[in-house]
């Protein structure tokens, strides 16, 4: 049995940031490597890449080139798809007033301007109401509802929200508002009573699309209401339907924000989606990216930590709708300017953030001192901006390496918080059933992320009952909590070439992570804290006299910020990804540090 565990890279059994580094390819994944390398042709760093997740050799192809036909899925395969088309495509034909009510995050964006784009130019009137964090929260609620039920709404679709809104849901029934749902958050059994709720992840539906994130599920939609419009003789009567392969920027953009597994359909989501987004032809889009500095080909980790936190920024501290607005606008002049505020509102953002991560840290520190084996870690602060918790349990989840919340607490007693979860353990279940057992007043999310509302006195008996829930699974979740390394490298090794042969394998993210490489036995013969966000800046030379620049974001104040900082001169093992680095024309290849270890 022993001999089918993946073994120690390097020897490494407890690195700076106390992880043993595996091997990511077991025995059977090394057989596998050797097959895709020798049936298929393939480079022997992308044969590992791909074998090491799970990629078949009779697959490699199919997988190095996803395309959205042959993974695109019927959209019927959804519960309750084929009464939701109908209803859309009826909107559009008898040019209704229709509320699209979305969530303030990224998801919730795209997914409101994809069906609002959509049905604009099927003929229907849509009006967009993303609501605002401090004072709606999250969801559907009533007085929004009757809001738009009075400007002439006659169908409100819900989008990345409304599976669990059951009371908002029966108040828009009973003003004669039609209602149809389209979500991917883990539902209960009872589900709100409406005309049609498509999910991928109620527990009724069997098309196995669960991974999809919220704007997957609207473009599958508009497949579907495209589809029955074409039935009827609608578009021919308007002169040609729309393209709805140009939609899919915004499906790879919430797709990578969302963080959802990048496999399947999502993967071509993501490949294709990028390629629209290359064109630069949605002028929110090309703003944000310019406002980001972005410079080059975009990428998809891009999208996750350069566009999408800019888009969340509106709904985090500021206007909700921004995000919505930035990416339907077809004028660049507005777009430029809605570009702008989400860039300041995202500094802004990162300040009030930081002074947050500082508290919850210490908040967190203190708590393990009396409790060195708690699972679950909950902080919070009357000071802390409800926009912001889930990015300080982001943090807190990253430096623990245990599921996290946060909580901002109000002036009534009550919190409005957000978790963040590690691979392995079920967060929102666990959240789901602490509002089943009344130990919140509402929540509920994803494996990875959870939000909660909890009333007075509810704060501590609810970390409590998380505690007990996720034990097993945090225990379980820490044995396996090894960083898997794809390869060993030398500086000289790592080129833009390189580089390029490993994105054959993207797009990477949640479900196909980016491959680690381990330089082993590099000198550091640079470290130096640079910029305001406390990152650290590193060169690395290897025996031969190679060398090669990186970073490691947001460390310096870290252990392995400190680590780097009182290792110059030393020989380490430097475990990291691999990025391009643009300057002045040139392209070089440069490290995201993970972890570092030193030889023994």
């Amino acid at each position: 049995m022993s001999l089918m565990l993946p073994r120690a890279f390097l020897g490494v059994t407890r690195s700076v940031l106390g992880r043993p580094w595996r091997d990511r390819l077991d025995i059977a994944g090394l057989g596998r490597a050797e097959m895709l390398s020798q049936q298929q042709g393939l480079p022997d760093i992308l044969a590992r890449l791909l074998a090491a997740r799970g990629v078949e050799p009779a697959e490699a192809m199919r997988f190095l080139e996803p395309k959205l036909r042959d993974l695109l899925p019927d959209p019927a395969v959804l519960a309750d798809m084929q009464p939701a088309a109908a209803r859309l495509a009826r909107a559009a034909m008898q040019g209704e007033r229709v509320a699209i009510f979305g969530d303030y995050d990224v998801d919730g964006a795209c997914s409101s301007a994809l069906l609002a784009g959509f049905l604009s130019q099927a003929g229907a009137r849509p009006r967009i109401h993303i609501p605002d964090r401090l004072i709606e929260g999250y969801g559907p609620n009533s007085e929004a509802i009757r809001m738009l039920a009075g400007e002439g709404a006659t169908l409100l679709v819900t989008v990345d929200c409304g599976t669990t809104s059951e009371e908002p849901l029966a108040e828009a029934r009973r003003l004669g508002l039609d209602v149809v749902v389209l979500d991917h958050h883990q539902a209960p059994e009872r589900l709100p009573e409406v005309e049609a709720l498509v999910n991928p992840n109620r527990q009724d539906d069997l098309s196995g699309l669960g991974h999809l994130c919220a704007a997957g599920v609207v473009f599958l939609a508009l497949v579907a209401t495209s589809r029955e419009l074409r039935r009827q003789g609608h578009w021919a009567a308007r002169g040609g339907e729309p393209d709805l392969l140009l939609a899919l920027d915004l499906v790879a953009l919430a797709t990578v924000a969302d963080v959802v597994p990048l496999r399947g359909l999502n993967r071509a989501f993501v490949r294709q989606g990028l390629a629209m987004m290359r064109s630069r032809a949605r002028p929110g889009l090309a703003a944000l990216m310019d406002v980001s500095g972005l410079d080059g080909p975009i990428q998809p980790w891009h999208l996750g930590y350069l566009l999408g936190p800019r888009i969340n920024a509106g709904g985090r501290i500021g206007d909700a709708a921004l995000g919505a607005r930035l990416l339907l606008t077809d004028d660049e002049v507005e777009a430029r300017g809605i570009a702008a505020e989400l860039n300041r509102l995202n500094q802004e953002r990162q300040e009030i953030e930081r002074l947050a991560v500082l508290e919850a840290v210490s908040q967190a520190e203190h708590e393990l001192a009396g409790a060195s084996e708690m699972p679950v870690l909950l902080a919070g602060s009357a000071d802390w901006h409800p926009g912001i918790v889930g990015l300080v349990a982001a943090r807190l989840k990253e430096r623990f390496r245990r599921p996290a919340f946060a909580l901002a607490l109000n002036g009534e007693g009550g919190a409005t918080g957000s978790g963040r979860s590690v691979a392995g353990v079920d967060l929102g279940r666990a959240v789901r059933a602490a509002v089943e057992a009344g130990l919140a007043v509402k929540g509920g999310g994803h494996a990875m992320a959870a939000g909660v509302t909890l009333a007075r006195g509810q704060a501590a008996p609810f970390h409590a009952f998380l505690s007990d829930y996720l034990v097993r699974e945090v225990d379980a979740a820490d044995e396996a909590a090894a960083l898997l390394v794809d390869a060993a490298l030398s500086a000289g090794g790592a080129s833009p070439r390189l580089i390029a042969e490993i994105d054959k394998a993207g797009p990477f993210g949640s479900g196909s992570p980016e491959p680690v490489f381990v330089f082993p036995a590099h000198r550091l013969t640079d470290a130096i804290e640079i910029g305001s966000g406390g990152h650290v800046r590193i060169k690395l030379r290897s025996g031969d006299g190679a060398s090669i620049g990186g970073i490691a974001f947001r460390a310096a104040q870290e252990p392995l910020g400190q680590a780097l900082l009182s290792s110059r001169g030393e020989a380490v093992h430097l475990a990291a990804t691999l990025a391009l680095n643009r300057w002045g024309g040139n392209e070089t290849a440069e490290l995201r540090i993970l972890d570092l270890a030193r030889p023994t």
